[in-house]
């Protein structure tokens, strides 16, 4: 790793939103934050790094630990590499808000189980997440206008990313 990094704040040239915040955890790993997901550059094998993911890390970067990131998103040849990956994250999160999706709540019961969380894609356009599946409900309206060769008679449609 690098000499450890001062706390900073990468500017928006766009909405503000979301905002991206490097620094060093408490245990001296490069980490940064985009919106409510947590980034950090992690040791891997043989001299490697990896991005590792955590979700709403409600507490000072400066105090993040390594137990706090779960997620694995590949490897990482250096510190550049990192700001990259996390500055395009946040870029991605802007287009997605641009969208104008929202997430809510729900308490649906889908194909494949109950739902865990919705995003509301347009009016009649529900994306559903489950233990372990993403699919699609699609109002009665909206449903007729799939290609009947292609239309679910119940309006669900499973992702298969």
């Amino acid at each position: 790793m690098t000499t450890p990094s001062p706390l900073t704040t990468e500017p928006d040239s766009n909405s503000g939103f979301p905002e991206v915040e490097f620094g060093r955890s408490g245990d001296g790993y490069l980490v940064a934050r985009v919106g409510e997901t947590a980034f950090a550059m992690l040791p891997g094998r043989d001299a490697r790094h990896y991005l590792a993911t955590g979700w709403r890390i409600n507490r000072p970067i400066a105090e993040w630990k390594r137990s706090d990131f779960y997620g694995h998103s590949g490897g990482l040849a250096d510190e550049a590499a990192f700001r990259t990956k996390v500055v395009e994250n946040a870029e991605h999160q802007r287009e997605k808000r641009a969208l104008g999706r929202r997430d809510t709540g729900s308490n649906a019961n889908t194909p494949w189980g109950p739902s865990q969380g919705a995003t509301i894609y347009a009016e009649g356009v529900i994306c559903h997440s489950t233990a372990g599946h993403v699919g699609f409900h699609l109002s009665a309206e909206r449903n007729r206008k799939v290609n009947p060769v292609l239309r679910a008679p119940d309006g669900w449609y499973e992702s298969h990313d």
